[in-house]
């Protein structure tokens, strides 16, 4: 799966945000730790997502294998 996510530094830490997922960010004190931190944040958004019992109306889960 590839998913673009937003980086920028800060404060002197770098920061991550994915735009497909709202409230998806995180941070790193290095460039690489930063990367770790996203996949997990992106992965734990997505583990979270999956297990909503909560849908809009006429709104539907579907799973896509990439």
């Amino acid at each position: 799966m590839k998913i673009k996510a937003e980086i920028w530094q800060e404060d002197g830490v770098w920061c991550a945000s994915v735009p497909a997922l709202k409230g998806c960010h995180t941070w790193g004190a290095t460039y690489e730790e930063m990367v770790e931190m996203l996949k997990d944040a992106v992965q734990g958004w997505l583990e979270v997502a999956g297990e909503r019992d909560y849908l809009e109306p006429n709104h539907k889960i579907v799973e896509l294998a990439l």
